[in-house]
């Protein structure tokens, strides 16, 4: 009886358990029969585009910046140190190469602490089941999720290899402090690529993706060393390390510390600029899509820039005196390093100048504290430059000892001379730009926009719209001479007042000194800047005239103003415009379109934009190569529908050997720049600019000891505005200085003396190792002997006679009559050569 009862039993347990499991399977089915649909396909993960920053670069691949919220640097499998592959298998999941995406053993540990603590805890998620759900579920903890995400997995594995499904995990996973994937940890903690990191900085990573936030070794390196240590255990528990692997790594201290993007390449406007354009051409993918920007700077010459910028900026600041402290601190008598410390907290780094606190006083030094313990003593001879600003045109007297100039508590700024030893400085209220382009194509070699851009990031190159002065005097002589005029035609330098209707009241211009020359040689006036000649001139061709005429080299004419003070440079123009102007000057009369992006590659390198830039040339175009840094591609990816066409592809047989000829390669032809002025105009322009540079307002620039540099000064009204634009055939460039906030530099501060030492600093570099490149005279011109008086043609024993260059065609015969406004009230001959800046 108890035999057949039990013998029953056994059946019903069973018939029970096989009802149970059948149940259960076909729960299993049903759930999976409504959720499978639902799951996203496994083929996106193929071709997944992990969200990868925006990086700029100069044209030799030094980088410059970069942008995105997610820092990452994906790699390939095999670039994966096989130590870092076995840490996070040794910390996530030592089964992966078992597994068919789930882990039924660590599920059922999962399931065993549900039902003995009623709480969801850690476990059983296996490293596919972590890229299901960062890939495509959300962190939330519900059952349904887990199921999609079991699902997922067994979905995975059967689409991707174990290979494929770890690349994806080692790029994807969050690290803490914005780093996503191994490779973006290691440059946020070590500063170094994965390959160079030690075991110990392997495990240490390794042991961030189960709370990054807690393990993480810069928050918390104690619980981050006790992390660390387990992930080495595991390792050693699992054969991947040796004993003596295993007790090195677990005794080396703790080595991170946050660092900062590493950029090599300090260009932060050029890279804004690069920013905007890749923003208005992507929209916001432009800052997850991995697109790699190579611009056109070159990296040697960006250098070049900001020291330039940098150096003459501060030296303008000293001519003009000390301001004060830039902000004072009570400090007790028993101050130490802690209370220094606080003290300038909040001070940063502005320009390469460090902030300090005076911290003690001697008849001629001063003790100073700089951040991080840093105590240094500045000498006399680095702050007896301070005398009191008093305003731009006066400064206190001279200080005789270190406390006419500071106080204990002081937060001053220092920065290093080229020796080494520390000056007093401070953040100069006055800014500064620089442009720098190669005149055949408009490619941008260098530029900056202020003394700091992370201080003010308003661009002065390209945003700063202020009024170029007698920079833009040879415009206006190029137009007049393609109307008749020669360089030694002659005009009144006499005064004279207009009643324009075009301006608010009576209008007195004069020339910088206050003098007046009389009769003047067009090639002297423009050579000593004289603002008299300047505007008959204009008035003699017409203002309209000269508008239509200067839109020739890339002006915009509704900004150009419209009156008699046009010729002294009246309009607003942008360094960035005004160095477009030059540049066809410098190219021979070519109008180029600058550009600063010569390539832009996506993350796998595959090129999707290149440049194809106007180039300045003749005939002789299809013999013109372009300079390209190493690994440009030869292709463009991109061509336009202004680019020359190829020779059509020819696969017909050859007549001797029968077989199919291979395809000609296409062959892309550089796109010639329009021309735009006549070459001889540019050469007796230039000639102009050039003896500029000999002998006029920018003769400083002989110290480069060049015969082939021309340019021309600037300085506007009140001394506001200082410029200086001067090329050769190579490169060409455009300094500015000025207030952001308009009001006089001082008295003195003339385009020579503000801006043209820029310019030189700049042109020293960007000139080195290079060949005199003088433009060649063009066809169709002579040299005729007029009188240097009255530029009349002459004969060889006048003791006045002098040479001058003309077109055939303009050659003067007998007498040459003044082409001005012959109706000046007066003249003077006063002896001497004054050079002239003003407007």
């Amino acid at each position: 009886m108890n035999f057949r009862i039990r013998s029953r039993f056994q059946r019903f347990l069973l018939v029970s358990a096989l009802a149970l499991t059948l149940v259960g399977a076909l729960g299993v089915l049903s759930v999976y029969l409504y959720l499978e649909p639902k799951l996203p396909p496994i083929e996106t993960l193929k071709d997944v585009r992990l969200q990868v920053p925006l990086r700029v670069y100069s044209r030799d691949g030094q980088l410059i910046d970069e942008y995105g919220e997610m820092k990452r640097v994906p790699l390939r499998y095999e670039q994966f140190p096989p130590d870092l592959v076995h840490a996070f298998l040794a910390a996530e999941d030592n089964r992966f190469f078992e597994h068919p995406g789930v882990d039924y053993q660590g599920l059922l540990r999962a399931a065993a602490h549900l039902i003995r603590t009623g709480e969801r805890g850690q476990g059983g998620s296996t490293i596919t089941m972590q890229v299901a759900r960062n890939f495509f579920l959300s962190r939330e903890k519900t059952y349904t999720r887990k199921i999609n995400e079991i699902l997922l997995s067994l979905k995975i594995e059967r689409e991707l290899s174990k290979e494929e499904i770890l690349e994806l995990y080692l790029n994807k996973i969050y690290l803490g402090k914005r780093a996503y994937g191994a490779a973006a940890a290691a440059q946020i903690y070590y500063g170094m690529e994965l390959g160079e990191l030690s075991l110990s900085q392997l495990a240490m990573i390794a042991g961030l993706p189960k709370a990054p936030s807690t393990y993480n070794p810069i928050i918390n390196p104690d619980r981050a060393l006790l992390r660390r240590n387990y992930v080495l255990r595991r390792m050693r528990e699992l054969d991947y390390i040796s004993d003596e692997q295993y007790q090195i790594a677990v005794n080396t201290p703790v080595t991170a510390s946050l660092h900062t993007l590493n950029t090599e390449l300090d260009a932060p406007y050029v890279a804004e600029m690069v920013r905007a354009e890749m923003l208005s051409r992507y929209g916001t993918d432009a800052y997850t899509y991995g697109y790699k920007v190579y611009t056109t700077i070159d990296a040697r010459l960006q250098q070049a820039a900001n020291q330039a910028l940098h150096d003459n900026l501060m030296a303008y600041d000293r001519r003009h005196g000390y301001r004060g402290a830039e902000a004072h601190r009570e400090l007790p008598e028993t101050a130490g390093a802690q209370e220094w410390e606080q003290a300038i907290t909040g001070f940063g780094t502005i320009g390469r100048l460090e902030p300090a606190v005076i911290v003690a006083l001697s008849e001629k030094e001063a003790a100073c504290y700089l951040p991080g313990g840093n105590l240094q003593v500045l000498s006399w001879e680095g702050m007896q430059w301070a005398r009191p600003y008093i305003d731009e045109n006066t400064l206190g007297k001279e200080p005789e000892k270190a406390s006419d100039i500071l106080q204990v508590g002081d937060i001053v700024r220092l920065e290093k001379d080229s020796k080494g030893q520390w000056l007093l400085a401070q953040v100069p209220d006055v800014s500064g730009a620089l442009v720098s382009l190669q005149p055949t194509d408009g490619a941008l070699l260098a530029l900056t926009g202020g003394f700091d851009f992370f201080q003010s990031k308003f661009n002065r190159a390209t945003q700063a719209e202020r009024q170029p002065g007698s920079n833009f005097k040879p415009f206006i002589y190029s137009a007049a001479l393609e109307q008749g005029f020669t360089l030694a035609s002659i005009i009144n330098d006499a005064p004279v007042v207009f009643e324009d209707t075009e301006l608010e009241s009576e209008w007195r211009p004069e020339n910088y000194s206050g003098k007046f020359y009389g009769p003047t040689r067009l090639h002297e006036a423009l050579v000593n800047s004289r603002n008299l000649v300047s505007i008959r001139l204009l008035q003699s061709i017409g203002i309209r005239s000269a508008i239509n005429y200067v839109t020739n080299f890339g002006f915009d004419p509704e900004r150009l103003s419209r009156d008699l003070s046009l010729a002294l440079g009246s309009a607003t123009i942008s360094p960035y415009e005004l160095v477009r102007g030059y540049a066809t000057f410098a190219n021979g009369g070519f109008l180029i379109e600058p550009y600063f992006i010569q390539r832009i590659e996506d993350s796998d390198g595959n090129v999707l934009y290149e440049a194809d830039p106007l180039i300045a040339c003749d005939e002789n175009c299809a013999d013109f190569i372009p300079t390209q840094p190493e690994g440009t591609p030869q292709k463009s990816a991109d061509t336009t529908a202004d680019a020359l066409a190829a020779p059509a592809v020819d696969t017909a047989q050859d007549s001797l050997t029968g077989q199919a000829e291979p395809p000609i390669e296409e062959l892309h032809l550089p796109r010639p720049a329009p021309r735009t002025i006549d070459k001889r105009n540019v050469y007796l322009v230039r000639t102009m600019m050039q003896d500029v540079v000999k002998h006029g307002t920018g003769r400083r620039a002989l110290q480069l000891g060049r015969h082939d540099l021309a340019g021309k000064t600037g300085t506007t009204n009140d001394q506001q505005d200082a410029w200086f634009s001067g090329y050769n055939n190579d490169v060409v460039t455009t300094v500015w200085v000025g207030f952001d906030n308009p009001h006089p530099l001082g008295s003195s501060e003339t385009g020579a003396r503000a801006a043209l030492p820029m310019w030189i600093d700049y042109m020293r570099e960007a000139l080195r190792g290079r060949p005199e490149a003088a433009m060649k005279q063009p066809e169709g011109m002579v040299s005729a002997r007029i009188d240097a008086n009255t530029g009349q043609f002459t004969s060889a024993d006048n003791p006045d006679a002098m040479f001058e260059l003309f077109r055939v065609e303009n050659v003067p015969q007998t007498n040459n009559q003044p082409a001005g406004n012959g109706n000046a009230t007066s003249s003077n001959s006063n002896g001497g050569t004054i050079t002239e800046e003003l407007f």
